[in-house]
């Protein structure tokens, strides 16, 4: 057997992942309060619009 054989053939490229990168926790949580966040204050503008409205009529 010669030293060829017994060693792995190094000029094939390393296999890389295909997995796309993941969001920290820490960050997932983040964007998770501000989307929440959005949220309340989109509703809070929309509820307040139909109150004007309401008085205008």
């Amino acid at each position: 057997m010669s030293d060829s054989e017994s060693t792995p053939d190094k000029t094939k490229p390393a296999a890389k992942s295909k997995k796309a990168p993941l969001i920290s926790p820490a960050a997932g949580v983040g964007v998770g309060v501000a989307i929440g966040s959005a949220a309340i204050v989109a509703a809070l503008l929309y509820a307040n619009r139909s109150k004007k409205a309401d008085k205008k009529a």
